[in-house]
């Protein structure tokens, strides 16, 4: 029997959760380069659940769609973060609703007894921060795939 490949999934909608530090490592291959506004954005302090819907590049269909000569994808996905104690934000302006975030990495700082701080690192510094009680992270595609807009995979200049 053969372990499960990255490929497996490229025709499937995806259903991932994470619920230790060690799961977090593919969620945010997964949301690199994930696009999305302040207005995608949504935390509930009494249901403690921070969502976001955001347009991620599949990068699991990179491959085949390189090899097959068709077009790079994107799909609507809904991240969320349950069990949220506190949002802050930095080098970001809340205020600007409209503005195009694009995410670069989700990271994970432990605390005591399974708490910690979930980062959702962002392109020109920015980062949302997440205080939670335990990693409770899900990511789950809510549309069909659709063509990117740009046409390219997201490049990153090296520094």
């Amino acid at each position: 029997m053969a372990d499960a490949r990255f490929e497996d999934g490229g025709e499937q909608p995806l259903r991932l959760k994470a619920e230790a530090a060690e799961d977090l490592p593919v969620l945010s291959a997964l949301l690199q380069d994930a696009v999305f506004t302040g207005t995608d954005m949504g935390w509930s302090r009494k249901g403690r659940r921070f969502d976001v819907l955001l347009n991620r590049f599949r990068w699991e269909d990179r491959a085949a769609a390189a090899r097959d000569g068709r077009p790079f994808e994107r799909v609507r996905s809904v991240l969320s973060v349950l069990d949220v104690r506190q949002v802050t934000s930095q080098g970001l302006d809340m205020r600007d609703r409209d503005s195009i975030l694009s995410a670069l990495a989700l990271e994970f700082e432990p605390g005591e007894d399974g708490t910690g701080v979930l980062t959702l690192v962002l392109a020109g510094d920015g980062a949302l921060r997440l205080s939670v009680e335990c990693v409770n992270v899900m990511l789950t595609d809510v549309t069909r795939p659709y063509r990117a807009p740009s046409g390219k995979v997201p490049q990153h200049p090296e520094g």
